[in-house]
């Protein structure tokens, strides 16, 4: 067990080590100003004396986020269970799915305002779309994924279609509905800090990079767009981790 932890995320773990020393070593050999771009250990030094606001914005951000996946997620999911009653109506709502899901949805962050005003049900409006379609596409796809003969066989033991779907769609679709909120955990974190460019709360990651980045105040940007990436990260493993937990049965998680 130990020997796959190490085999999956020690060569993560080493590029992200390599990267960080080739950025410092550059930022060096190349004298970069420091307000286009800082070295890491300066944008550490920045983090260490900003952190209590930091860590405010950061959660309040991550609470946005949060609400939307749960939201967006929570309806994709939904969705995508009623339309697999229907194989047929689904085919024909699918292409529509996958075009809508195409939309910049960063574009309709002012019009989210407009609606939702600048608090945070404009930015939970915007993670809410962000991460629907995505679940929704691959929640579709899990549920219809079973074979017709094994829908058949149910239903030669008369099994309901209550049964059915809880006992083979639903068990069938939880890899790709993982896989959807593997990815959607990282959408959330970029819907929520963007959706802040347009306004909003002072303490919060978006406003805060943008205010700072705009009086060149580069270092403490980095410091908050470093915060998004450890609160995207951890989000993105806590869902890993439950993905493990809940489908151990899966191919991608038995020893050899």
């Amino acid at each position: 067990m130990k020997s796959n932890w190490m085999r999956e995320y020690l060569p993560a773990a080493f590029m992200f080590v390599l990267a960080i020393a080739a950025w410092e070593v550059l930022v060096w050999a190349l004298h970069i100003q420091f307000y286009l771009l800082p070295a890491p250990h300066v944008i550490v030094e920045t983090l260490t004396e900003h952190y209590p606001l930091l860590v405010e914005a950061g959660l309040f951000t991550f609470q946005e986020a949060l609400m939307g996946f749960a939201l967006g997620c929570g309806l994709g999911v939904l969705a995508a269970a009623v339309a697999s009653r229907w194989p047929a109506a689904s085919e024909i709502v699918l292409p529509y799915a996958i075009a809508t899901s195409a939309v910049p949805v960063i574009a309709l962050a002012p019009l989210a305002i407009v609606w939702f005003g600048v608090d945070q049900g404009s930015k939970v409006a915007i993670v809410t779309m962000m991460t629907f379609f995505p679940t929704f596409i691959s929640a579709l796809r899990g549920f219809l994924s079973p074979s017709a003969s094994s829908v058949e066989l149910m239903r030669s033991y008369a099994a309901s279609d209550v049964e059915i779907f809880l006992k083979l769609r639903l068990p069938a679709s939880l890899p790709y509905i993982f896989t959807a909120f593997k990815v959607c955990t990282t959408l959330s974190m970029i819907g929520a800090v963007v959706s802040e460019y347009f306004g909003g709360r002072a303490a919060s990651l978006g406003v805060y990079i943008k205010s700072q980045a705009s009086l060149f105040h580069t270092r403490e940007a980095w410091a908050a767009i470093f915060v998004a990436c450890a609160l995207g990260i951890a989000f993105y493993l806590s869902m890993a981790l439950l993905e493990r937990l809940v489908v151990p049965w899966h191919v991608t998680f038995r020893r050899n």
